[in-house]
């Protein structure tokens, strides 16, 4: 048996449970009111470290967690449809979520060679580079509290995981633009 084969008997047994009562009412709106943006690593699951539910969060999963353009307009759409089609609902809370350990490999230079001859950018994974997340948790936190486009009524957050210990360490405490 494939492994695609099996998540689709996963999921039909997913199918045939009631986790789908459990859907926001507004797609964009999470029930927990909480936007994560970690790595892709699948040793850190925000699903897992926060305990979360169907449902309860949106997820951005990019290499290293890094806060990248692409992460920054999926952020600015989901505020765009906040504002304009549930703004009446509480605003979500957003954690931006570095780790211990990252074995993305952004270190290895003969790697990102490798990568940059298939075509692509070795300079920019180079600078997505998590050596320490308590250093590069507030560059990231800052970057996004400092984009016109997402909404200022997000309070965003910084944390290292430590995926030894299972721990998150809060790096920056949440706050909004607009609390300066």
């Amino acid at each position: 048996m494939s492994n695609m084969e099996d998540l689709l008997q996963r999921n039909a047994r997913f199918a045939a449970t009631d986790a789908r009562d459990r859907l926001p009412k507004v797609p964009f709106v999470p029930n927990r009111q909480l936007y994560v943006i970690t790595c892709l690593d699948p040793r850190v699951d925000p699903v897992f470290i926060f305990d979360l539910s169907f449902g309860d969060a949106i997820v951005a999963r990019t290499l290293g967690g890094r806060v990248t353009p692409a992460v920054i307009q999926d952020l600015a759409w989901i505020s765009y449809l906040h504002e304009v089609k549930a703004p009446d609902a509480d605003w979500f809370d957003l954690a931006v979520v570095h780790h211990t350990g990252c074995g993305i490999g952004f270190a290895d230079k003969a790697l990102r060679r490798g990568f940059a001859e298939r075509g692509g950018d070795d300079v920019a994974l180079a600078d997505l580079a998590v050596f320490d997340p308590t250093q590069t948790v507030p560059g990231d936190v800052e970057t996004l509290l400092n984009t016109p486009q997402v909404s200022s009524k997000i309070k965003i957050s910084g944390h290292a995981y430590d995926v030894e210990t299972g721990l998150l360490t809060t790096v920056v405490p949440p706050r909004s633009r607009g609390d300066g």
